[in-house]
């Protein structure tokens, strides 16, 4: 097998795609639907960034404008926790705009995350969004097979195959020089997506150099490199295989068709059959029932509770709670968020364990679909995954958390041992200790989870590279040029 032949073929077929008006009318298209992805995602970066911190800044404000309060009172007064976009959603959307932004923190209650795009669309979002990494999942591939569809299986029909092969020419510099080729011309299609997305990064966002959004920028462009490699493999190979031209383009389609929507469909409805998620209700009341089995911390004749406070009076050699050296409502408040938390967080992993056990499926499916692996790959370096969604969940909850507490141990510490109520404005504590209280900063999940989450599609990839070249050696062998 000779280099110089590759490129020779590599260059007959570029010459050839270029002679047709075709490839100028699908780049023109391709170019302008790009443009449009790119304003739009990046504008709806920058809008909805905007607006996220606008409002958790006024929650901020308003959490520091409070004045002198009862701790308890503050800790139900609460706080917001905005989830702000990463930088590369701006390339891919993932599931973010069905996930909700923003969710209210107070004490004692864990609630779910609000306001998303598709609470506020028409229905049209529940076909998808125009982004960039849906141009190069969907539309560049049916570019590709029908770019390549006949590179092949036409010089078989017109008699070109056997005088290259008379003429000493072997089919492994012929499917390799092709495949090469047309991987070209998919360059074409990609580079300015790549350089768009740089651009931004480099220019729009100043967050990206102390992120690490440059290393998660290269590692998902070299995703995309390796499955547009793949689908080039993958034309070649369907028109060595089939008998005429419109045989090969109708076997690209069905692919397309199978490995897009049928497979990715048919997994999500299985994995929904075989592991099924409770409703918003009945999580909640399950919830609600073990925190009422293990005590109520707002039910003065709770018996859990009421061995609590006798256990501390012992401990504290005291006959009556007024005795004790710290405000007893304020330690029953802080006893019962651990409980309601642990409780909490106790149910929240088991549903977020049956999600991951419904995303495994599908996830799974990466092994067998290239399709699947790179939309996998995508949203984990994007952070827009459902991985990103329930980080963000956990942050808020840490946070929640942590609020409570601290109002708690001010309620324990300020708040005289005889004071047994949180009315009146005499059972205060100074309007200074909510500013010393730091305000929520979503933090992107660590790349080191990123890479865990695409490691499937990043293996899956990299064996249907290595199937690629075997399966083109292997037809090298079994080619026919009749």
């Amino acid at each position: 097998m000779k280099k110089a032949n590759i490129f020779l073929f590599m260059k007959h077929f570029l010459k050839n795609a270029f002679k047709t008006k075709v490839i100028y009318a699908m780049l023109t298209v391709f170019m302008l639907l790009t443009a449009y992805a790119a304003v739009s995602g990046i504008h709806n970066y920058s809008e909805q960034n905007a607006i996220r911190l606008e409002h958790q800044q006024k929650a901020r404000q308003s959490w520091e404008a409070n004045p002198d309060k009862h701790p308890h009172r503050m800790a139900h007064f609460g706080s917001f926790a905005f989830r702000l976009k990463q930088p590369l959603s701006m390339f891919d959307y993932g599931i973010e705009s069905f996930t909700g932004n923003a969710v209210f923190l107070e004490a004692h209650r864990q609630n779910s995350v609000n306001f998303s795009d598709a609470g506020f669309s028409t229905g049209t979002l529940r076909f998808g969004e125009l982004s960039m990494a849906m141009l190069l999942q969907l539309v560049l591939p049916l570019i590709l097979f029908f770019l390549g569809f006949s590179v092949v299986a036409a010089e078989r029909e017109n008699g070109t195959l056997k005088i290259l092969l008379s003429q000493c020419a072997q089919w492994k510099e012929i499917l390799l020089g092709k495949s090469l080729g047309l991987f070209v011309l998919a360059l074409l299609f990609f580079v300015p997506i790549v350089l768009i997305t740089a651009f931004f990064l480099f220019f729009g966002d100043s967050n990206a150099i102390q992120s690490d959004s440059w290393l998660r920028f290269l590692l998902l462009f070299l995703g995309y490199a390796l499955f547009l490699l793949i689908l080039c493999f993958m034309t070649i190979a369907v028109s060595t295989t089939s008998r005429s031209s419109k045989n090969a383009l109708l076997t690209l389609l069905g692919i397309w068709l199978l490995l897009v929507v049928l497979v990715p469909k048919t997994s999500q409805a299985i994995a929904s059959s075989v592991y099924p998620t409770p409703s918003k209700f009945s999580f909640q009341t399950a919830v609600e029932q073990d925190v009422i089995k293990k005590g109520d911390s707002h039910d003065p004749n709770d018996p859990y509770f009421n061995k609590l406070r006798d256990s501390v009076l012992t401990v504290h050699k005291v006959d009556s709670v007024t005795q004790l050296p710290f405000n007893y409502g304020g330690f029953v408040m802080r006893e019962g968020e651990k409980t309601s938390a642990h409780l909490y967080k106790k149910h929240h992993d088991s549903l977020i364990n049956v999600y991951e056990k419904q995303n495994n499926i599908s996830r799974f499916t990466a092994i067998l679909n290239p399709f699947t692996a790179i939309k996998t790959i995508s949203m984990a370096f994007a952070g827009t995954d459902f991985k990103g969604y329930v980080d963000f969940q956990n942050q808020a909850e840490t946070y929640r958390y942590q609020l409570a507490q601290e109002m708690n141990e001010l309620q324990m510490e300020y708040i005289g041992a005889r004071v047994n109520n949180s009315e009146g404005k005499t059972n205060v504590v100074g309007h200074e200790h909510w500013e010393e209280f730091a305000d929520f900063e979503h933090q992107m999940q660590p790349l080191k989870s990123s890479v865990n989450e695409a490691s499937i599609g990043i293996y899956s990839l990299l064996g249907w590279v290595l199937l690629s070249f075997f399966g083109l050696g292997y037809l090298s062998k079994k080619a026919k040029a009749i």
